[in-house]
């Protein structure tokens, strides 16, 4: 990104640190920083511009969840400027000018700060590690083994700078694997946990297993059900009908593979089925189990009731 040196910027740390709200908000990175962020300033009184490399937001998730996300940002007024090329920053007066060579839209973008949400490598660099022959990736990241043992017998790296998640509540299992494992005797395994995340916009996606990509490229049987909010009695009742919920299950085994719910302040639902994961129950479970009414959670079995083969 040229010009990035010239201009001043902020990063998600120093984000915590703003007491004002920016006149027009420039975030570069379209993906789960840059769009909480994006979405929270804009609530506040912003102007909002995304720019994304990418052909769409968060690329990681299905593109039907990137689709929705992104017309959920539109909708409140957020700027959404995909297929940006070349970024290219320059500092004119007090403004802040992203040149963005995108597909569609003006050339420039003219603000009065600048977020940089394009991801971080951790700070590994000057620990020494070299002096106790630990051994790190090509990106610093300190690489260890399923139990989380670095290369150095009795050095373990929890958190961050493992490169095994990156969340808080990876890194809290990390502690809870090798502490069982240390104390207990126990063998727990970092590939054993199912991965699970939020991105909290509003209304926001929790994210369980498998995406809709791992789950092609996997070749497996499947099946999937996708349930919209405005069939949602609960969601109807309180005015939230954004979103939907997704569940993709494994057409032999009956067990969920994975699911995504893009639904507002109902973020405990998607735990119903991460713990179905984890117990390896066939999704008929949660299909024949009676909820109380009125909930979103309710609508589960209905939900599994309307499975159709994957494509």
């Amino acid at each position: 990104m040229t010009g990035i040196r010239d201009v001043p910027f902020l990063t998600n740390s120093s984000m915590m640190d703003v007491d004002f709200v920016p006149e027009h908000l420039i975030i570069v990175g379209g993906s789960y920083i840059g769009l909480e962020f994006g979405h929270m300033y804009r609530r506040f009184g912003s102007e909002v511009t995304v720019i994304e490399m990418g052909s769409r937001l968060i690329r990681r998730e299905d593109e039907d969840v990137s689709e929705s996300v992104k017309e959920i940002l539109e909708a409140e007024g957020v700027s959404i400027r995909l297929h940006a090329k070349c970024v290219s920053m320059e500092l004119r007066g007090d403004n802040i000018i992203a040149g963005v060579d995108c597909e569609e839209g003006p050339p420039e973008v003219l603000g009065s700060h600048l977020l940089l949400a394009v991801g971080r490598i951790p700070n590994t660099q000057d620990l020494g590690l070299d002096q106790a022959g630990l051994v790190t990736d090509e990106r610093g990241y300190l690489v260890v083994d399923d139990e989380l043992r670095t290369n150095v017998p009795g050095i373990w790296a929890l958190g961050d700078c493992n490169g095994r998640g990156a969340f808080t509540h990876t890194s809290y299992n990390d502690y809870e694997i090798v502490a069982d494992n240390l104390l207990d005797g126990d063998h727990r395994r970092v590939s054993d946990r199912i991965q699970a995340y939020a991105l909290f916009i509003d209304p926001p996606l929790g994210r369980c297993g498998m995406t809709d990509a791992e789950i092609r490229k996997s070749g497996r049987h499947a099946l999937v059900a996708k349930y919209p909010m405005q069939r949602v009695g609960r969601a109807v009742e309180k005015g939230e009908t954004q979103g939907f919920i997704k569940v993709v299950v494994d057409a032999d085994t009956k067990q969920i593979l994975g699911a995504a719910r893009l639904i507002t302040r109902k973020n405990e639902v998607i735990h119903i089925l991460l713990d179905m994961m984890y117990a390896k129950a066939p999704y008929t479970t949660i299909q024949r189990a009676m909820h109380i009414h009125p909930t979103v959670a309710e609508f589960l079995p209905t939900i599994l009731s309307k499975l159709q083969p994957f494509t």
